[in-house]
């Protein structure tokens, strides 16, 4: 077996996800909504299906959603991208930022990712053979660590990578953040691989903004999103990554042999979602906001201290003091209420900050909601 599996273990959160089947518990581990995406989608789909979209797509993605792409990153994230030079079409946005990792690093690069991080990032880190410098998100307001990062970026690394809205925090970060980024990368010669898959969903006025729209960095960003999150089709596996012609070249290479291309019925069908009206992404925020609301107040009524998202769709919260971490916390939860949830310690790389951490997902359906809160209301809480 290979020796870099030693240094990563299975995902916590399939493992979770596994265990939430076997107890029949409302597994709130995994970002995966438990109702259906938009008719129109599924219909287009079908449709797409029937018209016989079912071979080998363009390996960089269908025509028609390129040009949709462009379409939408020029009116929602102020990008102006060629979608036959600059978009690459993938198989989710995880295999984008896999795909970008492979394809701008070597063995021995350097690579800055946040404290803490979506769980992929550092396999991904790993399996290029590059090394990782972890820089926290600091104080209540959990806003990033600017010395740490200035200190790391002086190592000249080869690569920044940050998601915002932030999984696992929920920080969505602001301009003043991103120019900070965008000075440092400039200054170190460095490229940011930003993951925006959460950017329709943000909460109190805060504001996404693109990395690659400020100055002159889109031709030093591998800017990263998707389907999954937006139109709630986590399992339709499209995502796409927008770089310069250079690095969407060197992409599309590695892009092709892991996985050829994303499902071709799929794409041509997420051209309708694409160019659905503003209405719909306004509409998707106050919903998850509705639900952010239900998760906290449930929080509160349990007396267990958490984090306020600014955006995505999870809570960060804290194990109470009668058990010794999250991980004990997220056993009894799972074993007392029947609820699954992600001991959050797996997405930190300084243990002691988030041993006592555990991260809820709160994409579920009204009735779900209500579930989970007739069970924690049965749990003595003394």
């Amino acid at each position: 077996m290979s020796k870099k599996l030693d240094y990563f273990t299975e995902s916590v959160i399939r493992e979770m996800t596994r265990l939430s089947e076997e107890r029949s518990a409302v597994n709130l581990s995994q970002g995966m909504p438990d109702f259906d995406p938009p008719a129109e989608l599924v219909n287009a789909a079908v449709k797409a299906l029937k018209d016989g979209h079912n071979q080998y797509p363009i390996t960089w993605g269908q025509k028609s959603l390129r040009d949709a792409l462009a379409r939408k990153l020029k009116a929602h994230n102020s990008i102006d991208a060629d979608p036959d030079k600059n978009i690459t079409v993938t198989c989710g946005a995880t295999e984008a930022v896999t795909a970008a990792v492979l394809a701008l690093t070597d063995p021995g690069d350097g690579i800055v990712v946040t404290d803490p991080f979506y769980e992929n990032y550092v396999p991904d880190a790993i399996l290029a053979g590059a090394h990782l410098t972890y820089v926290p998100f600091k104080g209540k307001e959990l806003r990033l660590d600017e010395e740490a990062l200035k200190s790391a970026m002086e190592k000249r690394p080869k690569l920044i990578m940050i998601n915002t809205p932030n999984n696992p925090t929920g920080r969505v970060l602001d301009r003043s953040e991103l120019e900070f980024i965008a000075d440092l990368s400039e200054e170190f010669d460095s490229i940011v691989i930003t993951d925006e898959i959460y950017e329709h969903i943000t909460y109190d006025s805060k504001q996404h903004v693109s990395l690659a729209s400020i100055g002159d960095m889109f031709e030093r960003t591998v800017t990263v999103s998707g389907a999954s999150k937006t139109y709630s089709v986590t399992g339709w596996r499209v995502g796409w990554a927008i770089a310069n012609e250079q690095m969407s070249n060197a992409f599309r290479k590695i892009h092709d042999y892991l996985t050829i291309g994303a499902p071709t019925p799929l794409q041509e069908a997420l051209v309708t979602g694409l160019e659905f009206p503003m209405k719909y992404y306004r509409e998707l925020a106050e919903m998850y906001d509705k639900k952010r609301k239900t998760m906290t107040n449930m929080l509160k009524e349990c007396k267990i201290d958490f984090i306020q998202p600014e955006g995505a769709y999870y809570v960060l919260a804290n194990a109470p003091e009668k058990f010794s971490d999250g991980e004990e916390f997220a056993r009894f939860l799972l074993e007392k209420a029947g609820v699954a949830v992600l001991p959050a310690s797996a997405l930190y790389h300084d243990k002691k900050s988030g041993a006592r951490k555990i991260r809820l997902a709160f994409c579920k359906k009204d009735e779900t909601m209500q579930e989970i809160q007739r069970r924690l209301r049965q749990v003595d809480w003394d």
